[in-house]
C-alpha cells in the first residue's frame, strides 16, 4: 500500500514539474477588421495556471459582456513520458463606437509569483455598411418568406479594380499594376480566375506570385464595406514613351448562391439535392493609361539603359602576375531596378590579352517596388607577354528615378606588373609563340672524308642547264615565298583582333545555339531565350565589328544596310531580338514556339553569311 502511494506521489510531483517547467505564454487576438455597431471578440489565453488577471481600459469600445473564463488541460504521454499542457482564456464581448484604428493595451496576470503582460493590439473599425433601404427590405423578405431563388447581384457589390503605383513614370522605371477584387461581403465567393490578361504591349513584364491560399482583407470604399483579394500583380518596365494604353482585362467568378424554390420542398428534397448552385459571372477589369517620359538627353559615358538605384562594388584577384596566369576581374552590381536589362560594363584589356567570354551570376528577387538584388560579373583575362599594363578606369551609368538624373559609378584603373614566365607552358599569342628555346651546340668533331679506293667519273651529260636542274632551283623557291606570302598573311590577320572576331563570328554563334537548343529540350524557358538572345547579340557585334556599348537595333541596321543585306534579312533579325526580349517574361510561350525562335536564328545566321559575303 506504501508503494501504491509513493508511485502516485511521484507521478503528481513528474506532472507538477512538467507544468512549471513549460515557459508560460499570454496572448491577446481578436478578429479583423471590426464594424461599427458589430460585436466582437476579444480573446487572452494563457498556457498556465495564473492569478490577478488584470484587463486594460477598453477606450473606444463598449463592454457588452465578459470577462467569461475557460479552462481546459491536456495529459500526453509519449514516449513514456508523461506531460500536461494548461490552457486559460479570458473572453470580452466589445462593440466599436466610432470608425478608425485604436490601439488597447497589454492585459497582465501573475504566475509562480511574477507578472507577465500580453501583446497589445491594434483594431481596425471600419464604418457601417450604407445599404439602401429597397436593398434592406428585400433582404427581410426574402429572410422572412424564403420564396426568392437567388439574391440580385450588382456592379456595386462585385466588381475588380485596376490600381497601378504611379501613373507618370520614365522608359525603364518600374510600375506596380494590381487587379484587386471588390465584393459583398454576404456573396459567397468559391473561385475566380483570369480569363484574358492584357498583352501589356510597349513594356516588359515581370509576374509577381500570389499565395494561393491567401485571405480576404477588408476594406471600406464610397461607404461600403467589401472583402477584397488580390487577383493578378505584374511589374511592367515602359519600353518607349509616350502614352501607353493597357488594355481591360477579363475574369470569371464562380459564386455559390442558396437554391431556394417556390414550391414547398420535402424532406427527401433537402437530403438529395444540394442547397446551392454555382453561378459564373463574368467581371472586366477597366483599362488604364501610364504616361511614359523619355530618359533626359545628355547620357553620360558607360550608360546601356539601367534605370534605379544602383551601388557597385569592383575588386581584382591579383596586380602582380606571370605570364600566363589568370587575372579575375570581379564587378558586382547591387540595387533595384530593371536589373535584368543591365548591360556588362565594357572592360577594356590591353591587346596583347588573351580575354574570355565573363562569367555573369545574378541573384534577383521580384518585389512590388521591381527587381531587386545582385549581379556579378567576373572577367577572366591571361597575360601572355612580360611587361608593366593598365587596365583603364571604365564607367558605369545609369538613371536615377529619384533624383530624376543620371549617376556614374567608376570602376577603377587597375596598373598590372606581368613578371616573365617560368617557361613550363607554351603561351601562344595571335599563332605566334611567345616563348623562345634556347639554341646549343650539340657537338664540334669533324670526321675525315675515306678517300681509299674512290674513284671519280666524268658525267657524260652535265645536269647544269637542264630542265631539272631549273625545276630543282625554282621550286623551292616557289615554294619558300608561297610560304612567305601565307605566313605573312596569317601574322596580319592574327595581329587584327577585329578580322579574328568576324572570322569566328559564325562558329562561336553556332557553339552557343548548341547550348541553347540543349536548354531548349530540358524545357528551361527563360535561360533558353536568353542564350539565344546573348548568342544573336555577341554575333552581330563580332560580324560587324560594333562595340558591345554601341551595340543597339538601328546601328545594327545601319551597318547591315551599309553591307548590302537586303531589307527581309533585317526585319528578320529586329523581329528576332524582339521575340526573345518580350518572350523571356511571356507566360503563355510554348516548346512549340521556342523551337520555331531556335529555327529562326540557325536560318538567320546562315542568311547573313550568305548576304554579307556577296
Amino acid at each position: 500500500m506504501k508503494a501504491y502511494k509513493f508511485c502516485i506521489l511521484l507521478i503528481l510531483s513528474a506532472l507538477t514539474i512538467n507544468v512549471f517547467a513549460q515557459q508560460a505564454v499570454f496572448k491577446a487576438s481578436a478578429r479583423q477588421p471590426i464594424i461599427v455597431g458589430e460585436p466582437f471578440q476579444i480573446v487572452y489565453e494563457i498556457n498556465a495556471n495564473g492569478q490577478g488577471f488584470r484587463a486594460p481600459e477598453f477606450d473606444n469600445f463598449e463592454v457588452l459582456a465578459g470577462p467569461f473564463t475557460s479552462s481546459s488541460s491536456e495529459v500526453r504521454i509519449m514516449n513514456g513520458q508523461q506531460s500536461v499542457s494548461v490552457s486559460n482564456t479570458y473572453t470580452f464581448t466589445l462593440v466599436a463606437r466610432t470608425a478608425g484604428t485604436f490601439s488597447i493595451l497589454p492585459a497582465s496576470i501573475t504566475v509562480g509569483g511574477n507578472k507577465i503582460s500580453s501583446n497589445g493590439l491594434s483594431i481596425k473599425v471600419l464604418p457601417p455598411d450604407e445599404k439602401s433601404k429597397s436593398q434592406q427590405q428585400q433582404q427581410q423578405q426574402n429572410s422572412a418568406n424564403g420564396t426568392v431563388t437567388a439574391p440580385s447581384i450588382s456592379s456595386n457589390d462585385l466588381f475588380i479594380k485596376t490600381i497601378i503605383s504611379r501613373t507618370t513614370v520614365f522608359e525603364q522605371e518600374a510600375v506596380l499594376l494590381t487587379y484587386k477584387l471588390y465584393i459583398n461581403p454576404s456573396i459567397n465567393l468559391a473561385n475566380c480566375r483570369a480569363k484574358k490578361i492584357p498583352d501589356f504591349e510597349g513594356f516588359m513584364k515581370q509576374q509577381i506570385d500570389i499565395p494561393a491560399n491567401q485571405s480576404f482583407s477588408y476594406e471600406n470604399l464610397d461607404g461600403r464595406n467589401y472583402a477584397t483579394a488580390e487577383l493578378y500583380k505584374v511589374v511592367l518596365y515602359p519600353q518607349k514613351s509616350g502614352s501607353l494604353r493597357i488594355d481591360a482585362a477579363n475574369f470569371e467568378a464562380v459564386l455559390r448562391i442558396e437554391n431556394r424554390r417556390n414550391q414547398p420542398r420535402s424532406i427527401f428534397d433537402d437530403f438529395f439535392n444540394d442547397p446551392y448552385i454555382d453561378v459564373n459571372r463574368n467581371i472586366s477589369a477597366p483599362a488604364t493609361t501610364i504616361n511614359v517620359t523619355s530618359l533626359p538627353s545628355g547620357k553620360p559615358a558607360g550608360f546601356s539603359g539601367a534605370v534605379g538605384q544602383f551601388s557597385l562594388t569592383p575588386s581584382i584577384s591579383a596586380q602582380n602576375v606571370k605570364a600566363n596566369e589568370a587575372i579575375t576581374l570581379k564587378v558586382v552590381i547591387s540595387g533595384s531596378g530593371n536589373m535584368k536589362m543591365i548591360a556588362n560594363p565594357e572592360i577594356k584589356f590591353p591587346a596583347s590579352f588573351e580575354i574570355y567570354d565573363p562569367k555573369v551570376t545574378n541573384d534577383f528577387k521580384t518585389t512590388t517596388s521591381g527587381v531587386s538584388g545582385t549581379k556579378a560579373i567576373e572577367y577572366m583575362a591571361i597575360a601572355r607577354q612580360a611587361g608593366d599594363y593598365e587596365i583603364p578606369a571604365t564607367a558605369f551609368s545609369y538613371f536615377d528615378t529619384n533624383s530624376g538624373s543620371y549617376k556614374s559609378l567608376q570602376i577603377p584603373a587597375y596598373n598590372l606588373h606581368i613578371a616573365k614566365g617560368d617557361g613550363t607552358t607554351a603561351a601562344i599569342v595571335s599563332g605566334n609563340i611567345a616563348n623562345k628555346e634556347e639554341i646549343k651546340q650539340l657537338g664540334n668533331d669533324i670526321r675525315y672524308i675515306n678517300t681509299n679506293n674512290f674513284k671519280l667519273k666524268k658525267e657524260e651529260i652535265p645536269l647544269f642547264g637542264t630542265v631539272t636542274a631549273w625545276l630543282m632551283y625554282l621550286i623551292p623557291l616557289f615554294v619558300a615565298l608561297l610560304l612567305f606570302f601565307i605566313f605573312r598573311k596569317k601574322a596580319k590577320e592574327n595581329s587584327d583582333l577585329k578580322l579574328i572576331r568576324k572570322k569566328r563570328a559564325n562558329k562561336v554563334a553556332v557553339k552557343r545555339l548548341k547550348g541553347a537548343k540543349k536548354l531548349l529540350d530540358e524545357g528551361k524557358k527563360d535561360a533558353f531565350y536568353e542564350e539565344t538572345l546573348k548568342s544573336i547579340w555577341n554575333y552581330l557585334s563580332d560580324k560587324l565589328n560594333i562595340l558591345s556599348s554601341e551595340l543597339t537595333k538601328e546601328k545594327v541596321s545601319e551597318v547591315l544596310t551599309e553591307k548590302g543585306v537586303c531589307e527581309d534579312t533585317i526585319e528578320q533579325i529586329n523581329n528576332t531580338l524582339n521575340t526573345c526580349e518580350f518572350a523571356r517574361y511571356a507566360p503563355n510561350s510554348g516548346q512549340q514556339e521556342m523551337g520555331n525562335l531556335y529555327e529562326n536564328a540557325i536560318d538567320l545566321l546562315g542568311k547573313i553569311e550568305q548576304e554579307h559575303r556577296q
